[in-house]
C-alpha cells in the first residue's frame, strides 16, 4: 500500500477502543447493569467487525490481484502463534482460578475449550485466518474478474440468516465454534472488496463511479435513523448486545460507508496512530489486565467511577507495556502480537 489510507487509521483505533470498552463493561455490569450501560454497548459492537473488515481491505489495497509468496505462512506466524500463546495463558489462568474457588476442572479439556473450540476473545484470529485463506484463493482463482457487488448483497442476507437461524434454533456448540463459522462474517469480506473497487470516494480520481445506492446510503441520515431505531428497540428490551446479531450487519454497512466517505480527508493525529501501533497487543492482552485489576480491588469498596478508571489505566498501560517488551525481539513479536507500523 503506497499511500497511507487515513480512514483505516481512524477505523482501527475505533475498533480497538470499542473492543476494550465492550469488555470493560462486562466487568462494570457486575456492579451496575441498566439501560444506560446497555446503550453504551451499541457503538461498541462494531469493534470485532471493524478488525475483520480492515484485514481484507488492507490486503486488497496492497496486493490487488496477486499476493506475494509466503503470504499464508506469514499470517500463520503472526496470527496463529499469538492465538496459541494467549489461548494457553487464558486457559491456564481459568483452570487455576476455578481450582482456587473450589470448582476444579481437568486441565486438558479446559485447554481444549480455549485452543480447539476458540472459547476466548481470540476467536477473532480464527475468523481473520479464514479471511486470509479466502483472499489467497480469491487472487489464485482470479475471482477479481467478477463484480463483487451482487455478492455483497447476497453475503449480507446469508450472514443475517445465519445469526438469526442460529439464535432462533438455540444452537449451542462447544466454545465459540458457532461464532467462528465464516457464514456469519462473510459480508465483511465482500464489503471490503466492494469499497476497494470504488476507492477513493472522490469524483476527481480515476476510481470507478460509485453506484447510486452507495452514494445514497453513505449519507449520515440513514445511519442516524438506524441508530434511532436500535435505541428504541433497546429501550423496549428487544436487543441482545453482541457483534453476532442480525441488526449489527446493516449497522456496520451504514457505519462503514459513512466513515469511508467522511474520514478520507481527515489526517489521523498522533494519538490515533499510537493506538494503531499497539492495537493488536491491546486486543490480545487487555482482559488479562482487567482480571489482575479485579484481584487487587476485590477486598476494597471502590466507587464505580474509581473502579472504571483503574480498569482503563491498568488495562491499557499494561497491554501497551507488555507489547513494547515483547516487540524488543522478533520472537516476542511473533508470540505476543506484532506492533504495527503507524
Amino acid at each position: 500500500m503506497h499511500k497511507r489510507i487515513e480512514e483505516i487509521y481512524w477505523l482501527r483505533a475505533y475498533g480497538c477502543v470499542a473492543v476494550f470498552l465492550f469488555h470493560l463493561l462486562d466487568h462494570v455490569n457486575q456492579r451496575v447493569d441498566n439501560l444506560a450501560t446497555d446503550l453504551m454497548r451499541l457503538p461498541l459492537v462494531l469493534g470485532t467487525p471493524i478488525f475483520l473488515f480492515i484485514s481484507v481491505f488492507v490486503f486488497a489495497m496492497r496486493y490487488d490481484k496477486a499476493v506475494p509468496p509466503g503470504f499464508l505462512a506469514q499470517r500463520v506466524k503472526y496470527v496463529m502463534l499469538p492465538y496459541l500463546v494467549y489461548g494457553f495463558i487464558y486457559s491456564t489462568a481459568e483452570w487455576a482460578h476455578l481450582g482456587m474457588i473450589g470448582q476444579p476442572v481437568n486441565f486438558i479439556p479446559n485447554a481444549m475449550e480455549y485452543l480447539i473450540f476458540a472459547g476466548w476473545h481470540g476467536y477473532f484470529l480464527i475468523i481473520a485466518m479464514q479471511f486470509y485463506v479466502a483472499y489467497w484463493l480469491f487472487t489464485r482463482w482470479r475471482l477479481w474478474r467478477f463484480n463483487p457487488l451482487p455478492w455483497l448483497w447476497l453475503s449480507c442476507l446469508v450472514s443475517m440468516a445465519y445469526w438469526g437461524t442460529a439464535y432462533w434454533l438455540e444452537v449451542e456448540l462447544p466454545g465459540y465454534l458457532l461464532w467462528i463459522a465464516p457464514l456469519g462474517w462473510i459480508y465483511l469480506f465482500f464489503l471490503a472488496l466492494v469499497l476497494v473497487r470504488y476507492y477513493p470516494f472522490d469524483a476527481a480520481t480515476q476510481a470507478p463511479e460509485r453506484p447510486a445506492w452507495m452514494r445514497y446510503l453513505s449519507h449520515p441520515v440513514w445511519l442516524g435513523l438506524w441508530v434511532c431505531l436500535l435505541i428504541v428497540a433497546s429501550v423496549a428490551g428487544w436487543l441482545q448486545f453482541s457483534s453476532k446479531e442480525v441488526w449489527v450487519i446493516p449497522l456496520f454497512v451504514l457505519f462503514t460507508l459513512v466513515a469511508m466517505r467522511y474520514l478520507k480527508d481527515c489526517p489521523a493525529p498522533e494519538w490515533v496512530r499510537y493506538i494503531n501501533r499497539y492495537s493488536f497487543g491491546i486486543y490480545l492482552a487487555h482482559p488479562m489486565f482487567f482480571s489482575i485489576t479485579d484481584v487487587f480491588v476485590a477486598p476494597l469498596t471502590l466507587p464505580v467511577a474509581a473502579y472504571v478508571l483503574l480498569l482503563i489505566l491498568i488495562g491499557a498501560s499494561g497491554s501497551i507495556m507488555l507489547n513494547q517488551v515483547a516487540n524488543t525481539t522478533t520472537t516476542g513479536a511473533m508470540l505476543f502480537g506484532k506492533r504495527l507500523k503507524a
